[in-house]
């Protein structure tokens, strides 16, 4: 059952239903198979973390301090792109169960690697933005991985989370299929504000990988577009 239709049934009841299914399907780590838990505190602690030197802006590696390349010549339009760990090993398993095997349990231990990094690495910002899906595949999947994991750092770090004023207005293709140029051309004007509630807000985009930073430079542009007065990203993870 989506998560989107089990949420409506109240929490008494997802909780039970949470406990059913965890009684048919006990959960087990991703990494080592350990029974009972879906990421073991020793697999996340392997999982490698993003550390300096990094740009500043996109969060590209670079080899001294420093804006990057790209950065010094074609910014993207987006104020700064963090992310936690790397795209690889368990937490690559683990991403993929969460975003298309309906493990939406893995968002809880996820959500808590991003809220940590914040606390070790403050951004400042009034609300947290998760990238939408579009309508269709919202509908198709039952939920939004992003928006999981911004519901899960919110909810740890006190701050407000949004989800209804960025939307995405028309379907895009796989962005893991495409080259840099293409996944920059794919998400052009995909994105847009709903109404003025994000107008002379601080903004923190949430996603779960960025790779080359087209979908949240394209959300970016939507949310200033929209009267927001800066945009910033963090993502769980970064593809090497």
């Amino acid at each position: 059952m989506p998560v989107s239709v089990i949420e409506t049934l109240g929490p008494r009841w997802f909780s039970l239903y949470s406990q059913f299914l965890g009684l048919l399907f006990p959960p087990r780590c991703v990494g080592c198979g350990r029974v009972d838990v879906w990421l073991c505190p020793e697999c996340l602690a392997q999982i490698p973390r993003v550390e300096a030197p990094f740009c500043p802006r996109c969060g590209n590696s670079v080899v001294t301090a420093g804006l990057c390349a790209r950065c010094r010549t074609a910014p993207l339009q987006i104020d700064r792109i963090c992310s936690v760990v790397y795209f690889e090993g368990a937490l690559r398993k683990a991403m993929h169960w969460l975003k298309y095997r309906g493990r939406t349990a893995l968002a809880d231990p996820l959500g808590g690697l991003m809220a940590e990094y914040w606390a070790q690495h403050p951004m400042q910002f009034d609300v947290i933005v998760p990238v939408p899906l579009h309508a269709d595949r919202l509908r198709k999947r039952g939920y939004n991985q992003a928006a999981l994991l911004a519901r899960q750092m919110a909810r740890r770090v006190g701050l407000m989370e949004e989800e209804q004023t960025l939307v995405r207005q028309r379907s895009t293709s796989r962005q893991v299929d495409l080259n840099a140029k293409q996944r920059k051309q794919n998400v052009r004007d995909a994105f847009h504000c709903s109404g003025d509630g994000l107008a002379g807000k601080q903004i923190l985009l949430i996603d779960d990988v960025c790779t080359t930073g087209a979908t949240l430079e394209a959300c970016a542009i939507a949310l200033l577009a929209g009267g927001a007065r800066n945009v910033q990203a963090l993502t769980l993870a970064r593809a090497r």
